[in-house]
């Protein structure tokens, strides 16, 4: 059994890393908040969803549908973030897949980019961009799948 000095512990070392990577991605974030600002201005809303680490802007009025990520901001067009959506992979006929929440596929992204930091957008452009061949989205749609597997070069 935990202490409670060790749970304490334990759970200041979590805000801590929590803290360090949303610092270490503010250069990503800035430009979403910005954006998010921008789009309040043509009837966007935004609040902060601590589930997704985020401040995620809905009802973005640019777009084509969907959500795009910028390290703790997240811009959508629709009303709510936990909507169903098709994997990239089932959407480009790979394979049949059951739908996935895009919370939960946004989320990884935010993963991805408290951990990358600045790195994430060079790397995520290396890798293919906006497509299914992208190792970064596959592991968004793995971790929407199965609740694990964030990591793009994870198994």
């Amino acid at each position: 059994m935990q202490s409670r000095s060790a749970g304490f512990r334990s759970r200041k070392l979590s805000r801590g890393l929590l803290a360090l990577g949303m610092l270490w991605t503010l250069p990503s974030s800035v430009p979403g908040v910005l954006a998010g600002l921008l789009g309040l201005a043509f009837g966007a809303r935004m609040r902060w969803q601590a589930a997704e680490l985020a401040l995620v802007v809905r009802r973005w009025p640019w777009g084509s549908g969907g959500a795009l990520t910028l390290g703790n901001v997240i811009l959508h067009t629709g009303e709510r973030l936990d909507t169903p959506c098709l994997t990239y992979a089932h959407r480009a006929g790979r394979c049949i897949e059951p739908t996935v929440s895009l919370a939960d596929h946004e989320r990884a992204h935010v993963y991805q980019y408290m951990l990358l930091g600045p790195l994430f957008l060079p790397l995520y452009l290396l890798c293919g961009g906006i497509s299914v061949r992208n190792r970064f989205e596959r592991a968004a749609d793995r971790y929407a799948l199965h609740g694990y597997g964030w990591w793009p070069w994870s198994a």
